[in-house]
C-alpha cells in the first residue's frame, strides 16, 4: 500500500531550519500502515531534508557550517545568469539532498532519541514551502 500526502510550511529562508518530526509521525501512525517505510521530500531546488538534533546549539552550528562550505558572498555564476542572488542556496540543497528515508514498525519511525527531520530552507527570501510525505507498506 502507498498513501502520499503534503505539508505545507511558512519558511524565513537564509537556512531556516524546521522540525517536521511530529508532522511526519501524525501520518505515518494515521496512514493505517503498520509496517514500512515513509520518504520524505523537499519540493524545490533551495530546501532539503536531514536528520540532526533539534537543540539551538546545533542549529547555529549547522548553520555556520554551510557559511563556511558555501558561503553566500561568493559571485556565483548562477547569480550572474538570473541576478536573485540564490546561487549558494542551490548549492547547499544539492549537496544536503532533498529526502529522507525512515523505516517504522507498528506505526512507530526508528528515530533515535535525539534525532529529529528537519527541513532546511536556504533560499535567501521568505517562501511557501511544499514537503511530500509517501508512507510505503503494508
Amino acid at each position: 500500500m502507498v498513501k502520499s500526502t503534503t505539508l505545507r510550511l511558512k519558511t524565513s529562508g537564509n537556512c531556516d531550519i524546521v522540525d517536521i518530526t511530529g508532522q511526519v509521525a501524525r501520518e505515518v501512525d494515521g496512514s493505517g500502515i503498520a509496517n514500512g517505510t515513509v520518504t520524505v521530500f523537499a519540493v524545490g531546488s533551495t530546501a532539503g531534508i536531514a536528520t540532526i538534533e533539534h537543540e539551538s546549539g546545533l542549529l547555529a552550528d549547522l548553520r555556520e557550517m554551510w557559511d563556511r562550505l558555501i558561503p553566500a558572498s561568493v559571485g556565483y555564476n548562477h547569480n550572474r545568469a538570473w541576478g536573485d542572488g540564490n546561487g549558494h542556496s542551490h548549492l547547499r540543497a544539492s549537496l544536503q539532498g532533498p529526502s529522507l528515508t525512515v523505516p517504522f514498525t507498528s506505526g512507530k519511525m526508528h528515530l533515535g532519541t535525539w534525532q529529529q527531520i528537519v527541513y532546511v530552507d536556504f533560499d535567501n527570501r521568505p517562501r511557501s514551502r511544499e514537503v511530500v510525505i509517501q508512507i510505503m507498506g503494508e
